[in-house]
């Protein structure tokens, strides 16, 4: 699979794309990962990319002729259109399905770089064919979300990682969160490892990692949860490692809100103990 990233600023992406399991899996010739200079394509002295914006307003705007050169150049080396996503907050919300649908249905992708105020909006409209956003927020440069996408759809690439189990097995694969990881020592700090994961029992570890897996999700991303489709669970042991999670988080739940009711007591208690009057002299006349 190829990428090929439009940037003022290659020297920000290469180093961290180029390294670690990207760099070898480049190197094996599994990916190709290329960015390109924007201002190698303009056709001023000054290699000029941005302008001020018609209508007014504050900042500069990517010119889209050297947006387009650029497309172009690579587009003609590949020869034929490829398919173009420009990084934008005004794109829909970049996730673990987004990032299997462009890996499943693309050999290869242009990712633009947005920088200043944006874009012209004759380059998107011209030459993009889609825009993603990493969520509600907005970054200085495009950048950061393009080594994101990249990174996120490269390590699906067969023989990029050991084996697919790599990613299955994580957070937002099935719709859920991962389960919690734990390493040597069994001991730290006092605590523990779960007992049932130093067992060797490979039946009852993956049963508490699926288990952990949902009370997980169900706590900290109870709207992830609630577009879980319990349907795919086909066994009675599936729906019954679900019903043991749904019931010990409930059971879970209730022990905490106990705790808190009981401490709240206790500090009232000392509170209306506090308020009565000659209570402590009382109290230093019994020591």
């Amino acid at each position: 699979m190829r990428f090929d990233i439009m940037t003022l600023f290659p020297e920000a992406v290469a180093p961290m794309l180029n390294a670690s399991i990207l760099g070898r899996a480049q190197k094996k010739g599994l990916i190709e990962i290329h960015a390109h200079q924007i201002r190698d394509y303009t056709t001023n002295k000054q290699n000029q990319v941005d302008d001020y914006p018609y209508g007014g307003g504050r900042g500069a705007i990517m010119q889209c002729d050297p947006l387009w050169r650029c497309w172009c150049a690579i587009c003609d080396e590949i020869g034929a259109p490829v398919h173009t996503v420009f990084l934008s907050p005004c794109g829909r919300t970049f996730t673990q399905s987004v990032a299997r649908e462009l890996r499943e249905q693309y050999d290869h992708l242009i990712l633009v770089c947005g920088h200043y105020e944006g874009i012209d909006q004759r380059f998107i409209d011209s030459c993009v064919d889609e825009e993603i956003s990493m969520g509600d927020f907005v970054l200085t440069g495009g950048e950061l979300p393009a080594m994101a996408v990249a990174d996120a759809v490269c390590r699906m690439v067969p023989g990029v990682l050991p084996d697919a189990e790599c990613f299955e097995e994580e957070s937002h694969w099935n719709g859920l969160l991962e389960y919690p990881q734990y390493s040597r020592p069994a001991v730290w700090h006092d605590r523990a490892v779960p007992e049932i994961l130093l067992s060797g029992d490979h039946g009852k570890v993956a049963a508490w990692r699926k288990k952990e897996s949902y009370k997980r999700t169900m706590t900290r991303r109870p709207d992830m949860f609630a577009k879980f489709d319990e349907s795919q669970l086909t066994t009675k042991a599936e729906r019954k490692i679900l019903a043991e999670a749904k019931a010990e988080l409930a059971a879970e739940q209730a022990a905490r809100e106990a705790a808190i009711q009981a401490e709240a007591a206790a500090a009232d208690s000392a509170q209306d103990t506090a308020n009565i009057p000659g209570q402590p002299e009382a109290a230093a006349r019994a020591e």
